[in-house]
């Protein structure tokens, strides 16, 4: 996956700065059914936010590298117990994409 600049990224926090986290991770952890949820909202959505509740921030470290590695995503923003996370498609949908209805 290729890197995302600094001001890629800055367009992307604001367009995630309006967004609802779409899944919680929670006790369980990463469940195969959380991953396929996670990753079917980033097959629809693209840019997505997700809240951990999973423990102190060493958790919400592991749990974070862990989805992305899963998900073959890229981490965009971390604040607090939410984070941001992106997965380009190759044929996003207008009408589901954060991407496209956003910019």
């Amino acid at each position: 996956m290729s890197k995302t600049s600094k001001k890629d990224i800055r367009q992307l926090r604001a367009i995630g700065h309006k967004l609802k986290p779409v899944v919680t991770v929670a006790g369980n952890g990463l469940s195969d059914n959380v991953v396929a949820e996670i990753d079917r909202a980033l097959e629809q959505h693209e840019l997505i936010k997700l809240k951990l509740a999973v423990g102190d921030r060493e958790a919400k470290a592991a749990v974070t590298e862990a989805v992305c590695q899963r998900c073959r995503a890229e981490l965009v923003q971390s604040i607090g117990n939410v984070i941001l996370i992106l997965r380009r498609t190759a044929q996003p949908d207008p009408r589901l994409s954060n991407l496209l209805r956003h910019m």
